[in-house]
């Protein structure tokens, strides 16, 4: 990338993994960043290089509209918008709460919403800007006791293409990056979470099931670096016309492909293979 100190980004989710991996490399590219995260110590390291650390619940109405004002008054608005914060949400249709349930799209698809709102009139004035959706092969694929989580990633797919619609005439880019595995804290937090619904029910051995192969396909050096995306998310931002899809990360492509081309009973097959 063209180092630009003019420009501004606010990356969501900074805390940990690929937030704080897209946070570094654009404050490589010469950009003034703002991070935002629930715990603003954990972003202690990117402020002494140079970011601007805002504590921000995404599912928190107050806590969007406070940052997204700092950032306005302090810069006029940001060029770049990397919407990353999200977690997944797994566990049993028939045993999830609904108010777990609707945090789940608070946090993957209507804060983020709520903050690109915020954050457009401003971008719209200038006839430019960027606006990065991080989704996951999540949103195009589906996985056992992932309902909540993938429906969540398959809405900001949605909801993104059709941004980039209706944003397309004043120069605004909607970009869509969809990781697969990525070496991040996702597999355990969501592990321990769909274990603590552990007991006597009809999904108990499906629970296990996926608890475990989550743990063994995550933290075990089979995934990608978080610095993969960052750099995805680099070239997008770079370039005079980004793709409206990039697809990155062990084994996205083919997760896709195989989820495009075999039909639902063969894919059912082949996610059920896994739980053996």
């Amino acid at each position: 990338m063209t180092k630009n100190k003019t420009k501004t980004a606010l990356v969501t989710g900074a805390s940990s993994g690929m937030g704080k991996a897209i946070a570094k490399r654009l404050l490589d590219a010469g950009f003034r960043v703002y991070v935002a995260a629930r715990q603003t110590e954990k972003m202690a390291d990117l402020a002494r290089l140079g970011a601007v650390p805002l504590r921000m619940d995404i599912s928190r109405e107050e806590d969007i509209v406070a940052a997204a004002g700092q950032i306005l008054a302090e810069t006029g608005g940001v060029d770049v918008l990397v919407n990353n914060a999200g977690f997944g949400l797994y566990g049993p249709v028939e045993e999830i709460g609904m108010d777990e349930a609707r945090y789940q799209f608070e946090v993957n698809l209507f804060g983020p919403a709520r903050l690109t709102q915020l954050l457009l009139p401003a971008m719209r004035e200038r006839r430019g800007g960027t606006i990065v959706n991080i989704t996951s092969m999540g949103g195009k694929i589906y996985t056992l006791l992932g309902a909540w989580y993938h429906a969540s990633k398959h809405a900001l797919e949605g909801w993104s293409d059709s941004l980039r619609l209706e944003l397309a005439p004043f120069g605004i880019r909607v970009v869509v990056v969809e990781p697969g595995l990525i070496e991040t804290d996702f597999g355990d937090v969501l592990a321990a979470n769909l274990l603590k619904r552990q007991g006597g029910t009809a999904y108990a051995k499906m629970r296990q099931g996926v608890a475990t192969s989550t743990r063994q396909a995550y933290g075990q050096g089979r995934g990608s670096d978080p610095t993969l995306i960052a750099d995805v998310v680099a070239r997008a931002v770079a370039a005079r016309r980004p793709r409206t899809r990039y697809v990155a990360g062990k084994y996205a492509k083919p997760m896709i492909a195989m989820r495009a081309w075999l039909g639902d009973r063969m894919f059912d097959r082949i996610i059920m293979s896994q739980m053996r």
